[in-house]
């Protein structure tokens, strides 16, 4: 095969978790160079030399799968148990339904605003369902409608841990 006069040799280098190979006999369908490479976990890739050089991929897709799989595990992890079930209060209410998370702007759990439509949002899921999903115009009205299904819905012991 020759080898184009603009044509970076890549063969040998490392870029994140891959090791260049070899050149790939064909090239990618923009007109790039690919590179057949070797990934630390094993796997073997062709890739594209443009994303290898810029850093847009550093391995064959353990490094996203691993990320994710961290991300996932720290969100879930205050309401996930040692064996991975989720958790639930005596009452069989889940946990992230009654805590307020790092998201959530309204400052109320349930109540969110929807920018396309310009109205509050007042959700609750219960038992695995929406038992209230409501568009109001104010936030005052969103938030008294969720707490009038939490009312409802959760036991009076609950309540107090809603405040």
């Amino acid at each position: 095969m020759s080898v184009h006069p603009r044509v970076i040799d890549l063969t040998g280098q490392c870029f994140g978790r891959l090791t260049v190979l070899q050149r790939s006999k064909q090239n990618a369908p923009n007109g790039n160079a690919r590179w057949y490479c070797r990934c630390d976990c094993g796997q073997y890739v062709t890739v594209d030399g443009y994303r290898l050089r810029h850093g847009m991929t550093a391995s064959c897709g353990c490094l996203r799968a691993e990320k994710s799989r961290k991300r996932a595990y720290r969100d879930l992890l205050p309401y996930v148990d040692h064996e991975g079930k989720t958790l639930k209060n005596a009452d069989g209410t889940y946990y992230s339904s009654l805590v307020r998370s790092k998201r959530n702007h309204s400052g109320t759990v349930g109540v969110s605003f929807d920018a396309t439509s310009q109205r509050y949002i007042a959700r609750l899921r219960y038992h695995g369902r929406y038992v209230l999903n409501k568009a109001t115009a104010t936030k005052a009205e969103a938030v008294a409608l969720r707490q009038a299904a939490e009312r409802k819905y959760f036991h009076a012991q609950n309540c107090s841990l809603l405040s």
